[in-house]
């Protein structure tokens, strides 16, 4: 039985299913093969026109490797810490230097937090605005597939977005008891259309093995043949992945916080990644080719398979569309139509999702007074950070506005590209914290603690500079757009430092303290 609630405190009405649905709904393997495979398609390595595309599914192992090491810090952390509430990584970072026995340790506490909580704004908060702006040109395509007039104007589909972020919003500002009701039905339904259309894809190579396919073999679409390649596919395979770790963020509305939440992070992660994503993408991947999607080159050429791919604004959907009519009697739109219905209401919940967890770090930080009070309040009826939601509610439209630009993909690209730069940053700043958090513990383990952090460490690092690697040795417009990204995470940073300064409710208090004295954590649990 869940323990009373005091006022003003957010209620703890999660059990380890509720805890691992609502992180489900943020690794959304029903949405994001639709949205990103014509990225992953077009995708090719710097000075050079051939497509990575083959290393799709290598790719996702890779990225699957890291964010399991870095789940499994996660997961170390909140079992250590699960007093830490909605603070996640915040808190993690003031506990691990806290109970440092060394006041020159201790002293730099709230540096760690604050570079942490402020950092990791630049997933939680964009990751959102970018689910909008997916289920914008989503939307579009529907709407062309069902009346077959020309794709709707730009202010048109920003104000679908402002739709569908105020749905989000008001699901999530509701409570995230309905939220997780909501991230049930939406991952039954996902994960049912995706065993579907991946049988489909399946039975079709095996009765047409001759109309030619890019892979000539199962073992093709899995054994990478270039490291470098795998590498690049693993810079977009790991925006189908993150959000595992967001849940530890549920900790103040979980009813066993020490147990379900490091149990919750891992279990998603391996179903959803795991399981779902590799059983879909092998079956896209392993249909992929002439005899399933074609389009015209920017020469005037036929192009198939991989490059056709790259072309097509909804590739999974033009292959549903081809097999349909050819192996399932002419029902290839309708078939298109009813998937692209259901990855909408994915896109959806996991926008539902980003809002009910990225806020409540947020809302931490507000309470320690390190973020202005608004982003601090609690709803009197659902305990729910209603500030926040709405708050970051209008940060999501504003990005999915400017993303889902019809005549330009550079929008959506360049708040991914600075999402995926917090992304990185935070997670291998937390497997640094576990480190040094069990570095003094009586329950330290060298493998559990020290090895499995500090890979997942590295690779974040590596993923990191291979993002960079990308976007500046690649074409001029892929310049264009990390100068952008980049340009975005050092303004926020230059925020922050700004906030830090002339925080009103902070007035006089020290970020190094060198008389700290030991203290016990949970100021912001």
């Amino acid at each position: 039985m869940a323990a009373p609630t005091a006022a003003g405190e957010m209620k703890r009405t999660l059990s380890l299913t509720g805890i691992t649905v609502n992180a489900m709904a943020l690794i959304a393997p029903g949405a994001f093969l639709w949205t990103t495979f014509q990225l992953q398609s077009a995708q090719t390595p710097p000075g050079s026109t051939e497509s990575t595309a083959q290393a799709m599914l290598p790719g996702l192992i890779f990225a699957l490797v890291l964010a399991l090491l870095t789940a499994y810090s996660y997961s170390e952390l909140a079992r250590a810490y699960p007093d830490a509430g909605t603070g996640s990584s915040y808190y993690f970072a003031e506990a691990a230097l806290l109970e440092k026995e060394k006041p020159e340790h201790r002293r730099y506490a709230r540096v760690a937090k604050l570079s942490v909580g402020w950092i990791s704004h630049l997933y939680y908060w964009m990751y959102p605005g970018i689910m909008v702006a997916f289920t914008g040109t989503l939307f579009n395509y529907i709407y062309v597939s069902l009346t077959g007039n020309d794709p709707l104007s730009w202010p048109i589909l920003g104000a679908v977005c402002v739709v569908f972020a105020c749905l989000s919003g008001y699901i999530a500002y509701r409570g995230v008891s309905g939220s997780t009701m909501t991230s049930i039905v939406i991952n039954v339904i996902q994960i049912v259309t995706l065993v579907g259309v991946s049988i489909i894809f399946i039975v079709y190579r095996m009765k047409n093995p001759d109309v030619g396919f890019e892979a000539a073999s199962a073992a093709e679409v899995i054994i990478p043949h270039s490291f470098i390649n795998v590498l690049l596919q693993s810079t977009i395979a790991i925006l189908l992945l993150v959000g595992f770790e967001s849940v530890t963020a549920l900790g103040a509305e979980a009813k066993r916080p020490e147990k379900d939440i490091k149990r919750g992070v891992l279990l998603s992660l391996i179903i959803q990644g795991g399981i779902c994503y590799m059983i879909e993408y092998f079956a896209a991947n392993y249909a992929v080719g002439a005899g399933t999607i074609s389009s015209t080159g920017a020469d005037g050429s036929t192009v198939t398979g991989y490059a056709a791919a790259g072309l097509d604004g909804a590739p999974i959907g033009t292959m549903l569309h081809t097999v349909g009519d050819s192996m399932l009697g002419g029902t290839g739109k309708t078939l298109s139509l009813i998937v692209a219905a259901t990855v909408l209401i994915a896109l959806i919940g996991t926008t539902l999702a980003c809002l009910n967890t990225g806020v409540r770090v947020t809302y931490a930080m507000a309470k320690d007074g390190e973020m202005p009070a608004i982003l601090g309040l609690l709803h009197g009826k659902f305990a729910t950070p209603h500030g926040g939601v709405w708050v970051l509610v209008a940060v999501s439209a504003a990005l999915g506005i400017y993303g889902v630009n019809p005549a330009s993909s550079d929008n959506v690209t360049q708040i991914t590209l600075a999402s995926n730069f917090g992304t990185f940053m935070v997670y291998g700043t937390s497997c640094l914290i576990a480190i040094t958090a069990f570095a003094h513990r009586h329950d330290k383990h060298i493998f559990k603690h020290y090895v499995i952090p500090a890979i997942g460490a590295s690779m974040n690092v590596i993923m990191l500079v291979a993002v960079l690697y990308q976007a500046i040795a690649g074409t001029d417009a892929a310049k264009h757009d990390a100068v952008i990204a980049l340009g975005i995470v050092a303004v926020w940073i230059v925020v922050g430092v700004l906030w830090v300064m002339f925080n009103p409710r902070k007035k006089g208090a020290k970020l190094m303290d060198k008389g700290a004295e030991k203290i016990t954590v949970g100021a912001t649990a």
